[in-house]
């Protein structure tokens, strides 16, 4: 599965936003999920004019979810 694919893969279909970024089924971190798409042609404009992309999640559990690429939490470099 191509993560920059244009067309979303099957499974997009039944995602549930979640807002805490990860999924909202068994609370595995994204880096976990099984598949990943990024839904790169359907960019949003914030209020300070910066991007923000949909990032679908298939987890391991069998749950898609998505969230806003802006609430990716920060990475820890430690």
């Amino acid at each position: 599965m191509d993560a920059f694919a244009p067309t979303p893969p099957e499974w997009t279909n039944q995602a549930i936003h979640a807002y805490q970024f990860c999924c909202p089924k068994c609370h595995s971190s994204s880096r976990e999920a099984a598949a990943v798409w990024l839904n790169r042609r359907s960019p949003v404009t914030t209020v300070d004019h910066r991007r923000k992309w949909q990032e679908f999640y298939h987890c391991h559990c069998g749950c898609a979810w998505w969230a806003w690429s802006n609430d990716r939490p920060p990475k820890d470099l430690h």
